[in-house]
C-alpha cells in the first residue's frame, strides 16, 4: 500500500513537472510570436511568466528579456504611463537585481523625467556592478554635474578653510567630544577629520542620494567605512536610538556661507542642539 501511494505521489509530481515545462514552452513561443508582431507588452508578460515558472532560464533569455523590457518601456513612456513603466522595471530588477544594463536603463528614464537624484543612484549601482560599463559611467558623471554644486569643488580645494576645520575639530575632540554628528556631510571630509582626531563614534547624515553615495565611496577609499556611520537622512529625521544610539557631544557642518539659510542648516543645528547634542551640565 505504501509503495502504491509513493508511486501515485511520484506520478503526480511528474505530471506537474510536465505541465510546467509545457506551459513554459508555450509561453516562450507566444513571447517570440508577440515580438515578431511588435506586441512588446504581451511579450513582456509572457517572459515574466516564464522567468517565474522557470528561473533556471534566466541566463538563456536574459538578452531577449532586456530587449523586450526596453521596447515596452519606450511605449509606456510615450503613453505617459509612468507608474506602469516603473512597475515593469521593479519587476525586472526583482528577477535580475544585479543587472547593470537594467539599472542603467532605469536611471535614464528617471533622469529624463527629472528625478536626477534617483537616477544617479541607479547609474551609480550600474557602475558598481560593472566598472567598465562606459554608458553607465558617462550617465553617472552627467547627472553628477547637475547635482553636485560647484561650491563643493571650491570648498574641497580651499586648503586654508579645510585646515581651520581640521584644527577646530581636533581641539573639540581632544577636549572631550568623543561622539560626533556631521550634518550635510557631502564628501565626508569633516567626518574623516573627526575620526582621525580620535573621536570614538562618528555619524554623518546626507539628504542627497548622489552625495550620500559619493561619501560612501570616499569614506571606503580611506578605509573608514566601519568607523563612520553614514545615514541617508535629514538631520531633522534622525531618531535616538533608531539611527544613532545616544546624543552626541559635537555637531559639525560644512555649510557656513550664504547657503546656510537656503539649505535649512540653521533649523538642523537647532534640532541637533535640542535633541541630538548632549546638553552642558
Amino acid at each position: 500500500m505504501l509503495n502504491s501511494n509513493a508511486k501515485l505521489h511520484t506520478n503526480h509530481r511528474g505530471g506537474r513537472e510536465a505541465s510546467r515545462r509545457e506551459l513554459v514552452s508555450r509561453s516562450l513561443q507566444s513571447a517570440q510570436h508577440c515580438l515578431e508582431n511588435q506586441d512588446f507588452g504581451t511579450a513582456y508578460a509572457h517572459y515574466l511568466l516564464v522567468l517565474n515558472l522557470a528561473p533556471e532560464l534566466k541566463t538563456t533569455v536574459k538578452e531577449t528579456f532586456q530587449f523586450t523590457l526596453f521596447k515596452w518601456a519606450e511605449e509606456l513612456d510615450s503613453l505617459a504611463r509612468i507608474q506602469d513603466l516603473f512597475n515593469c522595471y521593479e519587476q525586472a530588477l526583482e528577477l535580475y537585481p544585479n543587472d547593470e544594463v537594467i539599472c542603467n536603463s532605469m536611471g535614464e528614464h528617471l533622469f529624463r523625467m527629472g528625478f536626477r537624484d534617483e537616477a544617479a543612484g541607479y547609474f551609480h549601482k550600474a557602475v558598481k556592478l560593472n566598472p567598465d560599463f562606459a554608458d553607465a559611467k558617462e550617465n553617472f558623471y552627467r547627472v553628477a554635474n547637475w547635482l553636485v554644486e560647484r561650491w563643493h569643488f571650491i570648498m574641497l580645494n580651499d586648503g586654508r578653510r579645510n585646515l581651520t576645520y581640521l584644527r577646530a575639530i581636533e581641539s573639540a575632540v581632544h577636549s572631550g567630544s568623543k561622539s560626533v554628528l556631521d550634518i550635510g556631510t557631502g564628501t565626508g571630509i569633516l567626518s574623516m577629520f573627526a575620526k582621525k582626531a580620535g573621536a570614538s563614534f562618528v555619524y554623518a547624515c546626507e539628504l542627497s542620494k548622489t552625495m550620500y553615495e559619493l561619501a560612501r565611496d570616499v569614506v571606503a577609499a580611506n578605509n573608514m567605512e566601519r568607523e563612520i556611520k553614514l545615514l541617508h537622512l535629514k538631520s531633522l529625521d534622525i531618531e535616538i536610538p533608531k539611527h544613532i544610539p545616544e546624543r552626541v557631544s559635537l555637531v559639525v557642518t560644512e555649510t557656513v556661507d550664504a547657503g546656510l539659510f537656503g539649505e535649512g542648516i540653521v533649523e538642523s543645528l537647532i534640532h541637533a542642539w535640542e535633541h541630538l547634542l548632549l546638553q552642558p551640565k
